[in-house]
């Protein structure tokens, strides 16, 4: 799991920085309100733990700015501002927790593993093998049978499959794409992305120019349908 943690005070940057690499998260930090956006628009992450008074762009516009593209990812406000007015101003802003400094530290753990426990979302495991209409998938051997009778997947197809299949019906976003058969460190563009999907229609669908299991959803992502 990995979370974007934007705070300027360096004391508390690291101390809780150090406590959340101890829980097993990934921690990518900034004490500056600008890089925050740049670094939520560039990478995936999990959870978003913000602080509120911060130089360039302060927490109240990050939050709003990250709202308007993302209504998913949690965001917890860690704050000194800690008037009833900040806390309405914040969940107003779509922050879904709200924590005052000082804060105790075995609390915020708490609270952080909730919500992403809470926004989180946990699919049923795909089998081994998947079938749909004629089309059979082994996600252990890669080996498939589509229009043209029996292939093999590559290891991307394969996993970029699987996701789709495990969320079905739901729409992934591509930064799940991303995270999921990419990691965080080799991005593809976002062609790269709609040629696998394309591949994946000539493949199985019967009409690959009118799919109806390989859905774009413009401007998110993709999804499956299994009709």
């Amino acid at each position: 799991m990995r979370i974007l943690f934007v705070e300027d005070e360096e004391n508390i940057r690291d101390v809780v920085k150090l406590n959340l690499e101890l829980e097993d998260y990934e921690v990518v930090h900034t004490g500056n309100g600008r890089d925050a956006l740049k670094y939520f628009h560039e990478q995936h992450f999990d959870l978003i733990l913000l602080d509120v008074m911060l130089p360039e762009v302060d927490g109240f516009q990050i939050c709003e700015q990250i709202r308007l593209t993302n209504m998913d990812v949690p965001i917890l406000m860690l704050t000194a501002k800690d008037s009833p007015m900040d806390r309405v101003n914040g969940l107003k802003k779509g922050a879904d927790d709200y924590l005052t400094k000082p804060f105790n530290l075995e609390e915020l753990l708490l609270r952080i593993n909730n919500l992403i426990k809470r926004t989180s979302k946990s699919p049923e495991n795909t089998p081994e093998q998947y079938a749909f209409d004629d089309n059979k998938i082994n996600f252990v051997t890669y080996e498939a049978t589509g229009n043209k009778g029996a292939f093999h997947l590559t290891k991307k197809e394969a996993m970029l499959l699987k996701l789709l299949i495990d969320r079905k019906n739901e729409v992934v976003s591509r930064q799940q794409i991303l995270q999921s058969v990419w990691g965080y460190d080799v991005y593809p563009s976002t062609r790269t992305i709609d040629n696998f999907i394309l591949s994946f229609r000539k493949y199985f669908e019967k009409d690959p120019k009118n799919p109806t299991h390989f859905i774009s959803v413009r401007g998110v992502g993709y999804k499956f349908v299994d009709s």
